[in-house]
Order: C-alpha cells, then sequence, then structure tokens
C-alpha cells in the first residue's frame, strides 16, 4: 500500500493529510513592514543619529550591547521629523495588530520609549527581552551591507519562546509546517536597511556578531499601556 494511505470500510485508499486538521496554536506575532521612501527618510536619520554619537556618551542602562553605541532611551525629543515619521509607523502597527480579549479592535494609550545605536565590526547584541513593554520593535536606518552579502553576519536572532523543551528528546526532529524547523532554536532575519520589526516585548531575541566594513544603524523601541 503506498505510504499515507490507509482502506476506507468501503476498501477505497484514503490518504491520511485529506483527514487531518492542523491548527498551529499560541501563535507569536513577529510583523516587519517596509517602510517606504525610506531612502530619503534614512539619510536624514543617519546624519542625526551620527551627529547625536558625537556628542553623548553610550549608555550601559538595561543594554544588551555587546559593543556599540546606544543612546539615551529619548530618541523621540530628537529625531526631528523623520524620526516621528519611525514612530508614529510603530504606533500604527500597534493598534492594527492590538485587540481585546474578544478580539475586537481596541484603542491604547501607548507609551512610547525609543533609542538609537550604532554598531561596527565585531558588534552584536545578547539576548534579551524588554520588561514593562507590550510591543518592542526595530527599525533599520543602515544595514551595513548585510541584506547583499550573508557573510557579514549580523542577523537578528528570534528565540522559540517554548525554549529548548521541543528539541531535548530528538533534536533531529521537528514539526511539518511553518516554523516547524525552529522548534526549539531560533529563527534569524536579515536585516535590510528601511524595514521595521515589531514583536511582543517578552520574545526573547539578540544580534549575531557584524563581521562588515561599515556602520549599521538602527532605532529601537518599546511601547507601554500609558497609565490610566
Amino acid at each position: 500500500m503506498p505510504e499515507h494511505e490507509e482502506q476506507t470500510p468501503e476498501g477505497i485508499p484514503e490518504r491520511i493529510e485529506e483527514r487531518i486538521e492542523v491548527r498551529n496554536t499560541f501563535p507569536t506575532p513577529v510583523v516587519m513592514k517596509m517602510m517606504p521612501d525610506h531612502e530619503k527618510l534614512n539619510a536624514r536619520l543617519k546624519k542625526t543619529i551620527l551627529a547625536r554619537e558625537k556628542k553623548e556618551p553610550a549608555t550601559d542602562h538595561y543594554d544588551s550591547n555587546i559593543g556599540g553605541w546606544h543612546s539615551q532611551r529619548d530618541f523621540p525629543k530628537w529625531g526631528g521629523k523623520a524620526g516621528e515619521r519611525i514612530v508614529e509607523t510603530a504606533l500604527g502597527i500597534a493598534d492594527h495588530m492590538t485587540a481585546s480579549r474578544s478580539g475586537r479592535p481596541i484603542e491604547v494609550d501607548w507609551q512610547v520609549n525609543a533609542w538609537a545605536n550604532v554598531n561596527r565590526a565585531g558588534d552584536s547584541n545578547e539576548f534579551h527581552v524588554h520588561p514593562g513593554a507590550f510591543w518592542s520593535g526595530t527599525y533599520y536606518v543602515d544595514d551595513g551591507g548585510c541584506a547583499e552579502d550573508p557573510k557579514l553576519g549580523g542577523e537578528f536572532v528570534i528565540m522559540d519562546p517554548r525554549g529548548p523543551g521541543p528539541s531535548m528528546y530528538a533534536p533531529n526532529l521537528c514539526f511539518r509546517g511553518p516554523g516547524g524547523q525552529s522548534v526549539g532554536s531560533t529563527e534569524l532575519v536579515r536585516p535590510r536597511a528601511g524595514i521595521m520589526i515589531m514583536f511582543p516585548a517578552w520574545l526573547s531575541h539578540g544580534v549575531r556578531p557584524y563581521h562588515g566594513k561599515g556602520t549599521r544603524i538602527s532605532i529601537a523601541f518599546n511601547l507601554a499601556v500609558a497609565a490610566q
């Protein structure tokens, strides 16, 4: 009998996959959006951020950076009109992706903090989460060439929120279907200038070391529910 076939009571072969339903439960949304006209937007952001780097020491407050420069979390105050576009886009995505427990759209008064990152050769970010926020995200101003050359590294890494448990018993096995191969492991997103990535703030993530000669620039942000 061919693989994945059973006999029905009438004796007619029936394929197993025609009788099953797969429901992916407990989904973890990772939202990506390419900003329109990002070339002009990024040119202004790059100038602003590099100027800020020259006059402001890097902060290590709750800092996951291994090397690199991390601004204070007041980017909306000095990011200019281009920075406002980034924050407005993040708020729009959060509004679109957030619902009440009944599944209906809901208005949320978001509290925003954001900061700029500048990474160069050898810099990276260790795995971390963002306590005290609902959504977190990153916008890439300059990918340092990573989008075109995988050898440069610098990938955004997302850890399976279930931890290593699903791969402890049989690490050579995985689940069929979308995302099944990363079970108990990680997913990689290659940075590209102009892309915004948003995800639940509790999702553990990091950045692999950058091996290029350029300058990696990004804007990170947290969205929390404002106190009533």
